[in-house]
Formats: C-alpha cells, structure tokens, sequence
C-alpha cells in the first residue's frame, strides 16, 4: 500500500511541474563570429492572442574575447499588414567591469536581456517582423556568434 501511495504521489509531483510554456525563440548564427553592419538577421513570428503580454528579450552569445562591455543594437520592427517599420535603439549590457553579466560555459557567453521594463502587448493578430542591426562603431564586430529574439507570454 505504501509502495502504491508513493508512486501517486510520484506521478503527482511530475505531472504538476509540466505546465505548458508559450514561447516563441530564434537565434541566427553569424558566419565567422562577426556581425557585420549588412548583416541585418530579421525574425518572423505570429500572434494570435491579443489579450495577453509578452515580454521580449534580446538574445546574444558571445565569445570571451568580445572586446566590449556592452552591444548597441537597432531593432526594426513591421506590424501585420502595415508596409512601414518602426526603429528603436537599445543598449545591450553584457558585462560589470570585473565579469559577463549572462551565464557562461568555458569561453562562451549567452546573455537574454529584457527589452521592455513593462511587458508588451500586441493589438493585432498576425506576422510581425523584427529585423536586428548592430550600431557599434566597429565592423565587422568580431566574437559574436549568434543573435536572437526571445518572446515569451506572461501568465
């Protein structure tokens, strides 16, 4: 009987822990670790609900040997149905003076920054597209591997 119990309980703790998560990310690898200022990667995703928030993270990996403290990045972004695209300019931190601020394994670097202090919300369903450009004074920008979006929907 204790055996039985236990199992249950078993059962019970693993099933209660697999919510489901509504996530949508993409990272695009960047030929020979360099973000190049033509090199513009653009994201493509589709919102359905409406009634919900989101909040949108900036994903970047990177080697040790990034020079910089921080990335610089303009984000373009396209509504569904619309032909024009919006521009807003962030500033990336990614490391104190003294370590990298994302989690790390070896000399490698990932780092998801928040965008929007306040989750986001999307007031048409559809296909928007995010297209990244790095805004350094450098290019190419040498030790970065990937750059991505992250969009996750707040419960």
């Amino acid at each position: 009987m204790k055996r039985i119990s236990f199992c249950f309980l078993l059962l019970f703790i693993f099933l209660s822990g697999c919510a489901r998560i509504d996530l949508f990310e993409k990272a695009v690898t960047l030929p020979k670790q360099e973000w190049a200022l033509a090199n513009r990667p653009e994201i493509t995703f589709d919102i359905k609900d409406t009634s919900a928030s989101y909040k949108v993270y900036f994903i970047v990996r990177h080697t040790d040997a990034y020079r910089y403290n921080n990335l610089w990045i303009k984000l373009y972004s396209k509504l569904p149905g619309e032909q024009t695209e919006r521009s807003d300019r962030y500033e990336i931190p990614l490391s104190t003076d003294s370590r990298w601020l994302g989690t790390g394994m070896d000399d490698i670097f990932d780092h998801r920054v928040l965008l929007y202090h306040d989750p986001v919300k999307f007031f048409k369903p559809g296909r928007y597209t995010l297209r990244l450009e790095q805004d350094m004074r450098v290019d190419p920008l040498e030790n970065v591997l990937n750059v991505g979006i992250r969009i996750e929907k707040q419960h």
